[in-house]
């Protein structure tokens, strides 16, 4: 099995961030694409800037193909998201750790989109693919929250450390847990990390740039 993911190194203080979770989930509540679905929650931390359009509608879940019925024809979901232009942090984070977090991973990549991720208990996601790939930072986990790329399972702990994943891989996330799983997860646009399977990556209009 192809390994879809590799940990990176941050040191963020994830009771910092999940403090501040929890402020900005009772002040804004979550954002979410379609309200009849329960397995999409968000707070949108980035935004193309002065545009609140861009945290609404088919802008926040994003652009994704998946495999709807016994047929297993791909179908498109949503419509693409300029995410190289979302370089604006909300104004509701100005000045509070989540700032300094968004700060800290700008500075190491290229990123487009930034939310905080809510799973809800027992839930999991549609097999689908993302025309990018992922930086997750878990904040509330456990053992039975796990993401599967391809034929490969895996657990992300919270423990500072950032997790890059090929969301460009046919995937799904499901938490098997009692509670509310959540991540900060950002769109992955450029980085620079050395993982075996990049140089497969490829990208409608940029390809994987790595050091």
């Amino acid at each position: 099995m192809q390994n879809h993911h590799t940990e990176i190194p941050l040191s963020i203080d994830i009771d910092r961030l999940g403090k501040c979770y929890f402020d900005f989930r009772s002040k804004l509540g979550f954002r979410k694409d379609d309200k009849t679905l329960r397995d999409f929650n968000a707070i949108c931390v980035n935004r193309i800037p002065d545009d609140e359009d861009s945290i609404t509608g088919g802008n926040i879940r994003g652009l994704y193909w998946t495999k709807p019925d016994t047929t297993n024809h791909e179908e498109q979901r949503l419509e693409p998201v300029e995410e190289h232009l979302y370089t604006e942090i909300c104004p509701e984070f100005k000045d509070t750790y989540v700032e300094e977090v968004y700060n800290l991973i700008t500075s190491k990549y290229k990123l487009g989109r930034v939310r905080f991720l809510m799973k809800p208990p027992r839930s999991c996601l549609s097999w689908h693919r993302d025309p990018e790939m992922r930086l997750h930072i878990p904040i509330i986990t456990n053992e039975g929250c796990r993401m599967v790329i391809e034929d490969t399972s895996f657990h992300m702990p919270a423990n500072g450390n950032g997790y890059i994943t090929d969301n460009t891989k046919y995937h799904n996330f499901f938490n098997g847990s009692e509670f509310d799983r959540v991540h900060l997860v950002a769109t992955v646009l450029e980085h620079n990390c050395q993982m075996d399977w990049l140089d497969e990556v490829k990208y409608d209009t940029l390809c994987c740039k790595m050091c």
